[in-house]
């Protein structure tokens, strides 16, 4: 393929999977979706599992490292955490998800995304945004598990709520994308950190 082809920017589709997910996930935990149903784990599986994986497959075509990485390990997350759930189940393999290792399991996602979040610092605000309620949201459920549901109930209802504020900023980054790509200029503001240095191997200094 020549050089100068336009590739499609893959963050749209990852990030619109990664909003949605999240969005609907967290209506669960302010409990205005009562259970944790076929729709959050549809939703999960394919959405924010399959296709957010297929995204950072494709931004590793275009040489996005921080894409591939986050896009590729978030859909595997959601791939994971439907796992367990159906696991769980009436009709899964009879391997209960204690809330141990559903506390640890989140936290280490919660470091992850930490670490990630130094990124966003040179891309744009509002993906800085997401990384930075993406951490807090992943410590607090973690928190929450520890705690039980009963202990935890106050604070799960806490983080559904900076969830969703996440998930639609998610969302609003994929829109602005999208939008600002069609128009070529900006419709909707994502503020911008400026240039990015070009990483050098050390081989090649």
């Amino acid at each position: 393929m020549a050089d100068d082809v336009k590739l499609a920017n893959p963050a749209v589709l990852g990030l619109t999977c990664f909003g949605l997910t999240t969005m609907l996930l967290n209506l669960h935990n302010v409990g205005i979706i009562k259970a944790f149903d076929t729709a959050i784990m549809g939703l999960g599986f394919f959405v924010g599992g399959l296709a957010q994986v297929i995204a950072g497959i494709l931004e590793y075509r275009k040489g996005n490292t921080f894409g591939t990485c986050a896009f590729t390990a978030y859909g595997t997350f959601w791939i994971s955490l439907v796992f367990a759930v159906i696991a769980s189940g009436k009709w899964g393999l009879g391997v209960l998800v204690h809330t141990e290792g559903l506390a640890w399991y989140l936290l280490l996602w919660g470091v992850f995304t930490a670490f990630m979040t130094v990124g966003t610092f040179r891309i744009n605000r509002v993906l800085q945004f997401i990384f930075v309620t993406l951490t807090v949201l992943f410590i607090l459920l973690a928190v929450c598990n520890w705690l039980e549901i009963k202990a935890g109930e106050g604070l799960m209802i806490v983080s559904g709520i900076i969830g969703l504020f996440t998930g639609f900023a998610a969302l609003y980054l994929a829109m602005a994308e999208n939008i600002n790509e069609i128009y070529n200029r900006t419709i909707l503001p994502i503020w911008p950190m400026g240039e990015r240095e070009a990483y050098k191997h050390p081989e090649d200094l």
